[in-house]
């Protein structure tokens, strides 16, 4: 059982991910030169798809978990993957503190959204 405060939550959560992709991706997907889809197209593509999933968490916060899930891990990836490398060599530049910063946003928030012993109890020890 989820609290009505934690289905809040993750609303919440839900809202930060359908919003920011919204306003972020979704204009440059619609008008872009048609160039610019052979660089950023496919990547765009996905986050706007995460955007429409995102929002259907508004109103189906636990079918959507798997969007909040998602959203943790492929941050939690990018922090390790990418980030921490880069920032050992001493290569971080502007754009990459730009998406560390976001990024850590996600990494820092997820946490605190999701609620852990549903997902445990749903996803780890369901048979």
């Amino acid at each position: 059982m989820v609290s009505n405060f934690r289905l809040w939550l993750m609303r919440a959560g839900y809202l930060l991910i359908a919003a920011g992709l919204a306003l972020v991706i979704w204009p440059r997907l619609i008008s872009h030169p048609p160039e610019w889809g052979k660089s950023h197209g496919s990547t765009s593509a996905l986050l706007a798809g995460l955007s429409v999933m995102a929002a259907l968490g508004l109103k189906f916060p636990l079918q959507m978990l798997p969007v909040l899930l998602f959203e943790f891990v492929w941050k939690v990836i990018w922090m390790l993957l990418i980030a921490l490398p880069l920032w050992r060599a001493g290569l971080m530049d502007a754009g990459v503190s730009e998406d560390l910063f976001a990024v850590g946003m996600g990494v820092v928030l997820m946490p605190i959204v999701i609620p852990w012993r549903y997902v445990f109890g749903q996803f780890l020890r369901a048979k």
